[in-house]
């Protein structure tokens, strides 16, 4: 049972998120004097670098999730609730939720990031964006959705808009989402749709830079693009996007592409309660943070992850919004709270990047370790190592390889059930002159 604060016996915890960051502080706190709780909206733990593959139906939603309390089952001192966090009294140490208030004596901010619209409420409206397995399903479901509605179609000129699949965003999630659809136009359409053509269908990755995986080195960029065009992937780039109504994505340059399907995948945010200063918000909406990860002017308050601003002389813009970041952040704050505890001194944290990987389809990827480079086949088994022995849970581990495996030699495995419908909005009428794409 949780404790109150008059009779607890140890400091109590709090953090703020089962992500990446938030499971690595409180494994970290296991067997120490604290007490740790952990709150999230959900009770599982997503495993995001797979969450495309959910959207594209190569594993199931179970497959990257896996139960927190299963994971904690053997640490005495942790405890998790389901609570949607509502705001924060930083002067009582009190976390105010939908299923009560809890005080704390430290607490660990780890709530992650939301899809980043920037302020245009016309595409939030209609694309779909991919950060939970809720909006992965939701695009898996509405991509069959619109090919089950092209066969439905006698012209190809009616057809066109439900087999125009258009992606924005170039980094890691854009480049994987958008090869994951064009396999399915290479492999899968005309079996399972013998009615329609490879030809009619079109994936467009859309970036606004002048590359691909801005983050890699320029020849993981360039051999990303290449390994995209060769999967028939239309690569528009230095394109920027200004609008897009349900029916047709509209682009500075005056352009259009028709589409029902847009996917929206070029920036974050990062998202957390109410209860912190707008002095120390910074772009992103991220937390600013010291460097020892504590949030400025707060002593026993962490911020994390995607939704923590670490800046620097030496990192101007923060730290990168990837899952090693928040793990490691998340190991040092249990440190840094123990140190705190035995009155020791903590030094400041400092990031270990391990390097960079992205997949572009079956047997294409592109690694960067430092300065190994390498891409092609063996950067492929690297990515799918790496990724398999991160996933959480025996079974999880062993139904992905199993689901890799039976896609790579039959090309045509994956999971391609519509059970939920996913109910977009209804498009706008308004019609706009532009030259399409």
């Amino acid at each position: 049972m949780l404790s109150n604060r008059t009779d607890r016996k140890f400091p109590r915890v709090i953090i703020i998120g089962g992500g990446f960051g938030g499971i690595e502080v409180a494994k970290n706190l296991k067997d120490k004097e604290v007490e740790v709780l952990l709150l999230d909206r959900n009770n599982y733990h997503t495993f995001q670098p797979l969450l495309y593959q959910v959207a594209t139906g190569t594993l199931a939603a179970d497959s990257i999730a896996f139960p927190l309390r299963k994971m904690f089952k053997s640490q005495k001192n942790f405890h998790f609730r389901i609570a949607e966090v509502e705001s924060i009294d930083t002067d009582n140490k009190i976390v105010q939720t939908d299923v009560g208030d809890f005080d704390y004596d430290y607490l660990v901010v780890a709530t992650g990031a939301t899809t980043n619209f920037f302020g245009n409420q016309q595409i939030a409206k209609y694309a779909l964006p991919m950060k939970s397995v809720k909006e992965a399903l939701d695009i898996r479901s509405y991509v069959l959705q619109n090919l089950e509605e092209a066969v439905l179609k006698p012209a190809a000129e009616d057809r066109k808009p439900h087999l125009n699949f258009v992606i924005v965003g170039g980094g890691p999630t854009g480049v994987e989402l958008s090869g994951a659809i064009a396999e399915i136009r290479n492999n899968i359409l005309v079996k399972d749709y013998p009615e329609l053509s490879m030809d009619e269908m079109n994936v467009y990755l859309v970036e606004g830079q002048d590359r691909v995986l801005a983050p890699l080195s320029t020849q993981a960029q360039t051999k990303a693009k290449l390994y995209l065009e060769e999967l028939g992937v239309k690569v528009l780039l230095q394109v920027s996007v200004t609008g897009y109504d349900g029916n047709a994505i509209t682009f500075a340059d005056g352009r259009s592409i028709e589409t029902k399907t847009v996917i929206w995948g070029a920036g974050v945010a990062g998202q957390f309660p109410a209860g912190f200063d707008k002095e120390i918000i910074q772009r992103g909406n991220r937390i600013q943070t010291d460097t020892q990860c504590r949030v400025t002017g707060l002593d026993a308050v962490y911020a994390i992850g995607d939704v923590s601003a670490h800046m620097s002389e030496e990192l101007p813009r923060g730290l990168p919004g990837v899952a090693p970041v928040a793990s490691q952040q998340g190991a040092y704050v249990a440190e840094h709270i123990v140190k705190i505890l035995n009155k020791q001194t903590p030094a400041p944290f400092k990031y270990f990047d391990k390097g960079s990987m992205a997949t572009v389809g079956r047997n294409k990827a592109v690694v960067d370790m430092g300065k190994i480079r390498f891409q092609g086949f063996f950067a492929w088994f690297v990515w799918m190592f790496v990724h398999l022995v991160s996933i959480f849970g025996f079974r999880n581990k062993l139904v992905t390889f199993t689901n890799w495996a039976v896609k790579y030699f039959t090309t045509n495995g994956g999971i391609r059930l519509i059970i939920h419908k996913y109910n977009r909005p209804a498009p706008e009428t308004k019609e706009k002159e532009s030259t399409t794409v």
